[in-house]
């Protein structure tokens, strides 16, 4: 009787831990992998346990937000909470994503991006003129989409200029600047460990100095990435001369449209969603706020972080990113002067890689296709 007990008591205990294994797998997942899941099972209880997995993701992921950048800002400075949001992010995407060569140059190229994110932004702000700012951008932009997008596919582009972007509108100086430095390292240190601990083993024989190479602007990967590189550099070297409030808000439309891998194909769509998304999201932000009681409006940014983990369309993530940008910029600008901000300079981010991505393909891209073309027959 008792090895019966003893017998049922095993069985139980490896069958809970199928299932743990299963629903922490689960929640490794992204939200479209997960509703994917959910639309080829017919089983309720299935269903069931894959949308609480894909809740419980995102909940996690805002505690997890929240912990990590309310302790990085405590620790160094309230100023910093960009490059915090900025090292959460990579810190994320570390996990599943890598740099496309050996670990040890993975790891050297990753201090480096650390090392122009931190020194960047502040650069270009170093000495006025459009110029200057246009050649720091450049450059730094040149090294990070260099050294992270060997696969573009695999989103570093949006993720790494996303970065650049938005410490480009938050620039430092003095003291502040030195905290930034300490959080800088103590980032690297922790994204660069996730980083090796989940990619030590791969493209063991690939190296950085293989794809340097390689490199042509012929192959369209390359084109790829001059054409990021230069459209958000133009962007923020304009904007910032300019002196445009808000101006990396711009920036993120336009480098979230031209950081797709498929941008020849969905930039009219990809526009369209982003137009509507922040407008849509913008309006329904201001709504909320006007009647919401004061002592619910902090909850906005970490209710639409949770609402963002269960999206898996690019209007509806444009939608929810308007309230964590809103709700910092409402007590700036007040909600009304918030709202019009976001709306404008996401119309003026997507307008101008509209006409950019028409500009570099008529008269940069065209130009490169016919040199190509020029020397095949040579060959």
């Amino acid at each position: 009787m008792k090895k019966q007990r003893s017998s049922v008591c095993l069985r139980l205990c490896v069958f809970a831990g199928g299932m743990f294994i299963s629903f922490y797998q689960l929640i490794q997942l992204d939200p479209s992998m997960i509703r994917r899941m959910m639309g080829q099972t017919e089983d309720r209880e299935e269903r069931r346990r894959l949308r609480i997995a894909m809740i419980t993701r995102s909940a996690l992921i805002v505690v997890f937000a929240i912990l990590f950048i309310g302790l990085m800002t405590s620790l160094f400075d309230a100023e910093n909470s960009s490059m915090a949001v900025s090292i959460f992010c990579i810190l994320l995407a570390s996990r599943f994503v890598g740099f496309g060569y050996r670990i040890s140059d993975s790891l050297f190229s990753m201090a480096l991006c650390f090392l122009v994110l931190l020194a960047g932004p502040v650069l270009a702000v170093m000495i006025p003129g459009f110029f200057w700012t246009l050649l720091v951008n450049f450059g730094c932009l040149c090294l990070i989409v260099l050294m992270t997008c060997e696969n573009p596919e695999m989103g570093n582009g949006g993720l790494y200029t996303f970065a650049y972007i938005f410490l480009s509108g938050n620039p430092v100086q003095g003291e502040a600047f030195l905290n930034r430095f300490y959080m800088t390292l103590l980032g690297f240190a922790l994204c660069g460990l996730v980083l090796w601990r989940n990619h030590a083993g791969q493209n063991r024989e690939r190296t950085f100095v293989s794809i340097l190479k390689g490199y042509s602007l012929r192959n369209p990967k390359y084109q790829w990435q001059l054409r990021l590189t230069l459209g958000v550099t133009l962007l923020l070297s304009l904007f910032s001369t300019l002196g445009l409030t808000r101006y990396m808000w711009a920036g993120f439309a336009c480098g979230s449209l031209l950081s797709d891998v498929e941008v020849e194909n969905r930039i009219h769509e990809k526009l369209r969603d982003r137009v509507i998304g922040a407008a849509a999201g913008s309006a329904l932000f201001y709504v909320i706020w006007s009647l919401l009681p004061a002592s619910f409006i902090p909850l906005l940014g970490p209710v639409g972080g949770l609402c963002l983990g269960l999206c898996t369309e690019y209007r509806h993530k444009t939608m929810l990113n308007c309230f964590g940008a809103l709700s910092l910029a409402a007590g700036m600008y007040g909600l009304k002067g918030a709202v019009w901000l976001r709306i404008v300079m996401t119309l003026l981010g997507v307008l101008f890689a509209l006409v950019f991505f028409w500009l570099f393909d008529h008269f940069i891209l065209s130009k490169l296709e016919e040199k190509a073309g020029e020397e095949k027959p040579a060959a």
